[in-house]
């Protein structure tokens, strides 16, 4: 039990110091080019962006951390656990093509292999642990609402 509870603790640090790297890109653009753009009526408020990522990042870590405490050592858990990784990483990527590069056609690109990645690392962690699996479903729900929110933003903005 020990031992899963500091892979969670260390699944979770690891997602929100992710999250909060990725943020850097972000604001640099939120409150300039960002506020240029014409963007659809379901945008949320900037407001709301933070929070729910926190609590993404946070379930996020639980559920990689429920899947490392299963055993490193058996290659569906080792398996799992590259798909998170680079799920993560593309996470990150998107933060800064979309803010950082301020590219939305790109952003597009890379958010759609996102959602790919999630879904095939919710796959992969159903296979080791239901709940962990399910500790995904928001966060892939989430990102298909970024990407159609994307696709809108660069549709509006030619």
């Amino acid at each position: 039990m020990k031992k899963r509870i500091l892979y969670i603790t260390i699944g979770i640090l690891v997602c929100l110091l992710i999250g909060f790297l990725s943020s850097i890109a972000t604001q640099s653009s939120v409150n300039d080019w960002y506020t240029t753009l014409n963007k659809p009526s379901f945008t949320p408020p900037n407001e709301l962006f933070a929070p729910v990522w926190t609590a993404l990042y946070i379930m996020m870590g639980i559920s990689a951390g429920i899947v490392w405490s299963k055993g490193y050592h058996h290659i569906w858990v080792k398996t799992a656990l590259y798909h998170f990784v680079f799920q993560l990483l593309f996470n990150a990527l998107w933060s800064i093509v979309f803010f950082g590069l301020k590219n939305p056609l790109l952003g597009l690109v890379v958010i759609l292999v996102l959602l790919t990645l999630i879904m095939l690392t919710i796959k992969w962690f159903r296979i080791i642990s239901r709940p962990a699996a399910y500790l995904l479903v928001p966060y892939v729900l989430w990102v298909g609402f970024a990407a159609v929110l994307n696709y809108r933003i660069w549709a509006l903005n030619p």
